[in-house]
């Protein structure tokens, strides 16, 4: 999500949400050194730090941090993982929600600083489209709503006044200083070319450190994090949340790369994933939680993108019905669904079965379920399905009666050089936020 370009705030995941994406990128064997303390051995800690006290609260430069103001994103975070999250990791959710705040508050009041001011009105415009986009709900209503589950339209609304605010000093600050010369765009271009049909992969990661004493612990806490995505738990929460990688800004989002650009272990197991997958993988340093989002090939139109014209035809069960009592009209609903020769002959075959027929038209081959795209990419027009269902839904086929091929790839060099300058924004961003960090007075309480 690139907040200094046309924002895209998703209210399920505020509380989630860090403010300042980086680049994507996951740790290597090859990544630049690190600065290291030199610490000598066998030092004597004069007082103790009690990782069970923990500070609700804070002041950035004076300004409050409430922990009411933590509780109402957590919320959040707790309604986009369906209401559940593992008692164990709730407090680390707690201190990551107060460091985001922190953040928040620190780019609110370097935009005040440099005399950016984001109106009442322009928050309450885009709360609203956020309102209708995500819940499809009057700003009452989805006030009502987050109020439901312990949250607050303040909270959103904050962080919104924040997002703007940042978005608008960046693109004074930082925009007009970054350059991509014809030259960078040439490379990248040749580049697509040289790779041109080559599989590339959009993957994710959530990036765990671990050192040898500890790593039986990071493994197992990886383990309870890839139980929690099993159960529904939103993957980018969680690499917003726990990744140390920088892309933990952008929900763990690697982007689209090529296996070798990842460390071997990574590669490796993404060769083998299943798209939807997410794998445990020890990575240099760590443990990774890799996610496989979607594969394609490098400058080809892809297939899945065709969009086709189907009849669907399918025969229901009334209530109470048995396996046994229904398997003779499925066999009869499968034997002769086979024969269909063409949308023309599907309604006369749904009469003669008893079924009803849908016309499902503008269907994208890549919106369907996995195993259906599959069988969608293979068929010919005018052919169905085999039959797919169950009692409580009934069983149904779908008959292929158009398919419109996506258009020939064209690669575009300003969408190139946006990419890039966005990525060197990014990081750029990254920085000046590192310097406020630097320059704030925070008190704990």
């Amino acid at each position: 999500m690139k907040i200094y370009k046309g924002l895209s705030v998703s209210i399920a995941m505020m509380a989630a949400v860090g403010l300042v994406p980086l680049a994507a990128q996951t740790v290597s064997d090859d990544s630049e050194p690190v600065a290291r303390l030199n610490i000598p051995e066998n030092q004597t800690l004069f007082g103790s730090n009690d990782p069970n006290v923990r500070r609700a609260t804070a002041k950035v430069n004076g300004e409050v941090i409430t922990g009411t103001d933590i509780d109402h994103r957590l919320a959040l975070i707790l309604q986009a993982n369906g209401g559940q999250l593992p008692p164990s990791e709730v407090q680390n959710f707690r201190n990551r929600i107060l460091a985001n705040l922190i953040d928040e508050t620190l780019q609110m009041q370097e935009a005040e600083a440099q005399e950016i001011g984001v109106t009442d009105k322009e928050v309450e415009d885009y709360f609203k489209s956020i309102a209708q986009q995500n819940y499809r709900r009057s700003p009452e209503d989805a006030d009502a709503f987050l109020k439901s589950f312990g949250s607050s339209a303040a909270s959103v609304k904050r962080q919104i006044k924040g997002e703007l605010a940042w978005s608008r000093l960046l693109q004074r600050n930082v925009n007009p200083f970054v350059n991509v010369s014809d030259e960078e765009v040439r490379s990248i271009i040749e580049r697509l070319n040289a790779n041109k049909g080559k599989t590339e992969y959009h993957a994710a990661e959530i990036y765990l450190s671990a050192t040898t004493e500890n790593q039986e612990q990071v493994l197992a806490n990886a383990g309870r994090i890839l139980e929690q995505l099993r159960n529904g738990g939103s993957f980018a929460a969680y690499a917003r949340q726990f990744s140390e990688a920088s892309s933990a800004a952008v929900g763990g989002d690697l982007g689209w790369l090529f296996p070798e650009q990842l460390p071997a272990t990574l590669a490796n197991a993404l060769l083998n994933m299943q798209q939807g997958e997410v794998v445990v993988v020890p990575s240099p340093g760590g443990i990774s939680l890799l996610a496989l989002m979607d594969k394609r090939q490098v400058a080809t139109s892809d297939p899945r993108d065709s969009v086709l014209s189907l009849k669907q035809i399918a025969i229901d069960f009334p209530a109470g019905t048995s396996e046994a009592q229904a398997l003779p009209k499925v066999q009869t609903f499968r034997s002769e669904t086979a024969k269909i020769s063409g949308c023309g002959a599907a309604d006369a075959m749904a009469n003669t079965l008893g079924a009803t027929v849908v016309n499902r038209d503008n269907i994208r081959v890549r919106d369907l379920p996995g195993p259906l795209q599959e069988v969608m990419l293979q068929l010919q027009i005018g052919q169905s399905t085999p039959p797919y269902g169950s009692l409580a839904d009934g069983v149904r086929v779908f008959v292929l009666c158009g398919r419109d091929d996506p258009k020939a790839v064209e690669i575009d060099p300003e969408k190139i050089s946006q990419t890039i300058e966005d990525q060197r924004v990014s990081k750029r961003a990254q920085l000046y936020l590192r310097d406020l960090r630097r320059d704030a007075i925070i008190e704990y309480n």
